[in-house]
């Protein structure tokens, strides 16, 4: 945080005001997001002292001076600030004895010394009629760039290996049996689960996140890319023959690599926006579009309403937001007496037997690379391979639903 002063020749209220300020807000001033921060003062604080200006040029040095300067001494002590300027170093020129000072200055807190480069002043840098030199402070911010962590790629997984994996792996554990109690059902899902990770850690890519990732690049683009760019450098070689067939073939290469650019583009764009959470979105877009009306965006079309037989529209938003309210909490009907001869539907039974065909069912209909659980193991696992994993997961769900148990984690 930088703060950039002037402070009054004939008081010190500036330098009170920031010391009031700080002592109120020093757990904020002291912390930031990601560590610990760093506090600039710097500005034309109008004060004479040895500590910075020549200590032989005592004419500087009065009383009223002196004590003025050690009130602002006081102040950076108790926060922590130290001079960032070299002492001696002359900022101000006074016009009429041409004599140099130092009125500015350039505070830094005292953990942030590792941080300063340079601080001085430059001469060629004054302006034109200005009695003071620019102060240029150069502080090294440089961080450590957080380490990419490479993440498993589901989109560029070899199913048909997937799948041959997995199922040689399956052999390797007990033939499914039913589940009876809460220690079978914790075993039975952590030797599955084991069993998909560890295929997934032989199978599934990873990918490391870089500033030229595009999520939406395929293994198809990549192919295509390579074979336009091979026949681009044999077309070169053939630069002297401008009939060789070469040509064509590259010609013919790129406009396939840019038509499959430009449609993966948008395969990717429809896919996101099927994967967001409201199916109006266009819907809403056309309602926040719509002209203005009551000094605002018509964020609710006209609503049509109903008044016994006649037919009205609400144009206003005081009367959209009355017919709203009417339609949304309508008055409570009065409370009729449960009549004992009434008959009444019966309860609802339990629900039906789990089956293999239901469990496929819902396993396909899986929105396919949502974000996994604490497991890992994303729903393009189980839509893959449903018919692999339904007769695993099929005495699972028949135990949770008939003796009402979970997994534990």
């Amino acid at each position: 945080m930088i703060f950039n002063i002037y402070n009054n020749c004939d008081n010190s209220d500036t330098i009170k005001l920031l010391a009031n300020y700080y002592r109120r807000n020093q757990a904020q001033l002291e912390h930031a997001d990601s560590g610990t921060a760093n506090i600039l003062w710097l500005g034309n604080f109008n004060h004479h002292h040895p500590l910075w200006d020549d200590p032989n040029d005592e004419r500087l040095f009065t009383t009223e001076a002196v004590h003025a300067a050690e009130e602002l001494i006081e102040v950076i002590a108790d926060i922590g600030l130290e001079l960032a300027l070299p002492c001696g170093t002359p900022t101000h020129q006074h016009n009429a004895t041409k004599a140099w000072s130092r009125l500015d200055q350039v505070f830094l807190l005292e953990h942030s010394d590792h941080m300063l480069i340079s601080c001085n002043t430059r001469t060629d840098l004054q302006g034109i009629l200005t009695d003071h030199l620019p102060i240029i402070t150069i502080l090294d911010f440089e961080m450590e760039p957080a380490a990419d962590t490479p993440f498993t790629n589901f989109r560029e997984v070899n199913w048909e290996e997937f799948r041959l994996a997995l199922e040689l792996q399956m052999y390797t554990l007990p033939p499914p049996e039913r589940i009876t109690n809460q220690l079978q059902l914790d075993a039975t899902c952590k030797e599955l689960m084991a069993v998909i990770q560890s295929i997934i850690y032989e199978q599934v890519p990873t990918t490391e996140i870089t500033p030229k990732s595009k999520h939406w690049w395929t293994k198809e683009l990549t192919i295509l890319r390579k074979q336009a760019n091979k026949l681009g450098r044999q077309s070169y070689k053939w630069k002297s023959n401008p009939e060789h067939t070469i040509y064509t073939e590259h010609k013919e290469a790129a406009k396939m690599y840019v038509r499959m650019l430009k449609t993966t583009k948008q395969q990717h764009w429809h896919s996101w926006l099927e994967r967001v959470k409201d199916p109006d979105i266009w819907a809403i877009h056309r309602l926040i579009s719509l002209p203005a009306s009551d000094r605002g965006k018509a964020r609710i079309p006209a609503l049509r309403y109903r008044v016994g037989e006649v037919d009205k529209t609400a144009t206003t938003n005081g009367k959209k937001g009355a017919v709203l309210a009417k339609g949304f909490f309508p008055q409570k009907p009065q409370m009729q007496d449960i009549q004992e001869d009434k008959r009444y539907p019966k309860m609802c039974s339990k629900a039906g037997k789990v089956t293999k065909d239901q469990i496929q069912k819902h396993l396909k209909r899986l929105k396919p690379y949502k974000a996994p659980g604490p497991d890992g193991i994303p729903n393009i696992i189980l839509t893959k391979n449903t018919n692999l994993l339904v007769n695993r997961l099929h005495p699972i769900y028949v135990v949770m639903l008939n003796k009402n148990l979970h997994y534990s984690p």
